[in-house]
């Protein structure tokens, strides 16, 4: 008896392990099960069998099984966002997207994570930011970010400041300044007073400071006013 197309692409993203079949989690259980498997699209699972969501899974960099939940390559995609959409995600896994930080926080309570933050600017130049632990708090704490373990690949540590901070979007204002940062940097993201990375900025090419701090920046790189090219932020289990 032949299994139908349907069938087949119906179990395409499940993981077979002798006559059990189960669930990825992440990018990790799928690179696990097949190491030569390509960077791209993938379907995951982070809270069970009803819980699919499409993210890009990195192959490759450091050992490959990353999780991206963050990535900015064209400016195809509008970053000033609400809450709900910052809380759900939007975009789309084949290009720019925000993965949701619902599904964020319950990949970083599943298991103890790592962080790394890959980024590019309009000469090439490629470098990186990594941390030996990533994890955001629940939704009744603000999504609060904890983040540590600075490993510098060219990029310098702009996101340690961030630490401890609660996600702020433009109509839910919860960062440690008088003003609304996420109103006046035009993003969403654990701001503090306001920024040294604001990688959910305006996407603009390159320097421009004809309106200040409000571009896809991270500061111990390029300073403020230059928008990089490229960054997305990934998440791997702790190996």
């Amino acid at each position: 008896m032949k299994m139908s197309p349907l069938i087949i692409l119906l179990f395409a993203p499940l993981l077979i392990s002798g006559d059990a079949l189960t669930y990825p989690i992440d990018c990790s259980d799928i690179h696990k099960q097949n190491q030569s498997k390509p960077s791209g699209v993938y379907t995951i699972y982070p809270v069970g069998d009803r819980s699919a969501v499409q993210v890009y899974c990195d192959m490759e960099s450091v050992g490959g099984g990353w999780t991206v939940f963050q990535r900015r390559m064209d400016g195809s995609v509008n970053f000033y966002r609400p809450w709900d959409q910052y809380k759900f995600g939007f975009g789309s896994a084949a290009g720019e997207y925000w993965l949701g930080l619902k599904n964020i926080q319950f990949l970083a309570n599943e298991r103890r994570y790592e962080l790394l933050v890959d980024m590019e600017d309009f000469d090439g130049k490629k470098v990186f930011a990594r941390y030996s632990s990533f994890s955001v708090g629940t939704e009744c704490d603000g999504y609060k970010l904890q983040v540590s373990g600075f490993i510098d690949g060219g990029a310098g540590d702009s996101l340690s400041y961030h630490n401890g901070q609660k996600f702020s979007t433009f109509d839910k204002d919860q960062d440690s300044s008088s003003s609304n940062c996420a109103k006046i940097r035009l993003g969403g993201f654990w701001y503090k007073n306001c920024h040294y990375a604001n990688p959910n900025g305006v996407y603009r090419w390159g320097a421009d400071g004809s309106i200040n701090y409000v571009g896809v920046e991270w500061y111990y790189w390029k300073g403020w006013n230059y928008s990089l090219k490229t960054i997305s932020m990934k998440i791997r289990p702790v190996q």
